[in-house]
């Protein structure tokens, strides 16, 4: 594991991607349903187009980062918070909606497909289905090959196949799984192709988009070891996604909490573990097991559902279900901002004090 761990990082430390006010809003279309009572009679598409609103899904909302060379950031949430929303918006898989993202310094907001084709090798994705991300019809050293003849890294066909047999190898598979197909795999190994193809163009930064979840325990340890072995050879940088807080706790230098679209708290890791100071944070911290009989650790209950991102809560999102009693009228009339806390963490709450 890297050693950059640190919310503040040391002067040393180079920031390699960084996101600005980054918001990402899907259109959306709401239908009501017709009224059974109404004796008005109107036609279907006159009904239609007056009980039909339109509205936009707040997926990220406004969320300012910087992810430093050499450092595994952790992303957590609960699902539907925006956390793999923010993973393709990074890498411009997904445009932004609003903000600014700098990669290496360079400015990649608004920059066509055909300028983004170059930087394609230097970040990467792993994703969370290591089935539905392999083409079927494509056998292992074909799948894994793609990406160095896309950007003309193949050579001659024996270098790419030399290559693709190394890259197997060093992920944990036999060279001669290149001419096999992804339903001859298992989980874990199909999640090695994956983990192979990305690294095909040696990249530097890798979004991984809860690469473990669809795993069994066993194989999921496998799994987090490989990727930090290779973040140490390679010297990558990892966006790690997750709702498994005990492994990012393990892997993760710095870790994002999450809650309907906003970054709530960033932290060093240990920190994080040791003092949250976000409410959602304490929630979510209290729910993971201790395996200590010895040590007891009470646990938070949210009250209530996670509010639809279509109509988020005037003030901050999480007051609803916040369980701080006495919350101040701020808490319902404005939004809170990331702000440096005492004990150097960041957390966007009107009494995180």
């Amino acid at each position: 594991m890297s050693t950059a761990a640190t919310a503040s990082p040391p002067d040393a430390a180079t920031t390699l991607l960084e996101l600005r006010g980054v918001s990402k809003h899907f259109a959306a279309k709401i239908a009501w349903p017709r009224d059974p009572g109404r004796t008005i009679s109107l036609p279907t598409r006159v009904w239609r187009a007056l009980t039909r609103q339109h509205a936009s899904v707040r997926a990220v909302e406004e969320v300012s980062l910087e992810i430093y060379a050499g450092e595994t950031l952790g992303l957590v949430g609960e699902s539907g918070c925006g956390k793999s929303t923010l993973g393709r918006t990074v890498l411009r898989l997904l445009d932004p909606t609003a903000g600014a993202i700098r990669f290496g310094g360079q400015d990649i907001t608004h920059l066509p497909q055909a300028q983004l084709r170059p930087l394609r090798r230097r970040m990467q994705m792993i994703f969370q289905d290591p089935y539905a991300s392999l083409n079927p019809r494509m056998t292992v050293g074909a799948t894994v090959g793609e990406p160095l003849e896309i950007h003309g890294l193949a050579g001659t066909r024996a270098r790419r196949d030399e290559t693709v047999a190394e890259l197997l190898l060093r992920v944990g598979l036999r060279p001669d799984a290149a001419h096999r197909y992804p339903h001859e795999f298992s989980g874990g190994q199909r999640q090695r192709v994956g983990i192979a193809r990305a690294l095909a163009v040696s990249p530097e930064f890798i979004v991984c988009d809860e690469p473990i979840s669809a795993l069994d325990v066993s194989i999921q340890a496998q799994i987090v070891n490989l990727l930090q072995d290779l973040q140490a050879e390679r010297d990558l940088t990892y966006l790690f996604i997750s709702h498994d807080l005990k492994i990012v706790q393990h892997i993760c230098d710095r870790v994002a909490v999450m809650y309907l679209g906003r970054v709530v708290e960033l932290a060093e890791s240990a920190t994080l573990y040791r003092e949250p100071r976000h409410p959602y944070t304490q929630a979510l911290l209290s729910a993971v097991p201790v395996p200590d009989p010895t040590k007891r650790r009470s646990r938070v209950i949210l009250q209530g559902d996670v509010p639809s991102p279509l109509r988020p809560p005037s003030g901050c999102a999480f007051h609803p279900r916040c369980p701080v009693k006495d919350k101040p009228e701020a808490c319902f009339k404005e939004v809170p901002r990331l702000r440096v806390l005492g004990n150097g963490s960041q957390a966007a709450c009107h009494v995180a004090e």
